[in-house]
């Protein structure tokens, strides 16, 4: 018989993340037949999930541990709660993107590695106009983040429903429409069938030869072929990428040597913003667990998120 007061951690624990369950009201556990709750802390290791739930058919929820849950897709048919931590990490990702524009706009990257004085260059954030695709916490968190700015922010999602500050809202089917008015294109979407290489050769040549391309969500979004061609011939003016298709990206690969783009490397969030802001997450769910509240982050198997 499951006693609701006891949750697992598995594969590795950090005390923070003891310190939550313990604050929620609940305690950390090994895993057996009495456990019906666990928190997953590996990404890279779906397998071991699968392999895990497998053996354990009494665990009725579990805790993901980052935003995007892609590596999971086949692990989310199990017939179990799934949470993800899908806008947990919205302040540092949203803040990352933000310096991205920034930096791209300014020449930053240029004048970093620049020996000689070089040209006067500087496009302005202000009064642009700024397309997100997506419209999860990292993307509310921008458009605000944006406000000083006094941008036009378009936010494109599969859901249309308002986001607040946005000047418009719209489905992906309007992606198009509007890649050739915006200056900067920024990536805050899940990883799904429908945003797989969503940015290809064919959206790189809609987009404005002035504009900008940021990706602070998952490497697969970009073609990465097509962003480096698009790059070359100067179909558009740069790109920043937090997250990157391979990933890691190998030494000597064409992305490094690929002018106008700007990498780093998948540092939106670190492993102590990841640590705090996973806690808080836990805390909140396991107090769902035991009080039967709403979950913060449920994942709806059927969207991939």
């Amino acid at each position: 018989m499951i006693d609701r007061n006891l949750v697992a951690i598995e594969p590795k624990s950090f005390v923070e993340y003891e310190t939550a369950v313990a604050g929620a009201g609940a305690q950390v556990a090994e895993l057996g037949a009495n456990v019906g709750a666990l928190i997953w802390t590996d990404y890279s290791q779906p397998a071991a999930l699968a392999n895990l739930l497998a053996e354990n058919p009494q665990l009725d929820w579990v805790q993901l541990p980052f935003a995007g849950v892609d590596a999971f897709a086949s692990v989310l048919q199990n017939p179990v709660v799934f949470t993800s931590a899908k806008g947990a990490y919205r302040e540092p990702v949203a803040e990352h993107a933000l310096a991205l524009c920034l930096a791209l706009a300014r020449k930053l990257p240029e004048r970093v590695v620049a020996k000689s004085w070089g040209k006067k260059f500087a496009v302005s954030l202000y009064d642009s106009h700024v397309l997100i695709v997506g419209g999860g916490g990292i993307a509310e968190e921008l458009v605000s983040l944006l406000a000083p700015f006094k941008c036009r922010v378009t936010v494109v999602r599969k859901h249309t429903a308002d986001i607040e500050g946005a000047t418009e809202t719209v489905g992906f089917d309007r992606l198009d429409e509007f890649l050739p008015q915006v200056d900067f294109v920024v990536l805050a979407a899940a990883l799904t069938s429908e945003t797989l290489y969503l940015f290809d050769a064919r959206r790189f040549s809609l987009m404005k030869p002035s504009a900008y391309l940021v990706n602070v969500a998952r490497g697969k979004m970009i073609d990465s072929g097509a962003l480096i061609d698009a790059l070359r011939n100067e179909t558009i003016a740069g790109a920043a990428v937090d997250v990157t298709d391979p990933e890691p990206v190998p030494d000597g690969h064409a992305l490094w040597t690929t002018p106008n783009l700007l990498i780093t490397p998948h540092t939106a969030d670190t492993n102590a913003q990841v640590v705090r802001l996973f806690s808080q997450r836990i805390d909140a769910n396991v107090r769902a667990w035991l009080t039967g509240s709403d979950w913060v982050g449920r994942v709806d198997p059927q969207l991939g998120y």
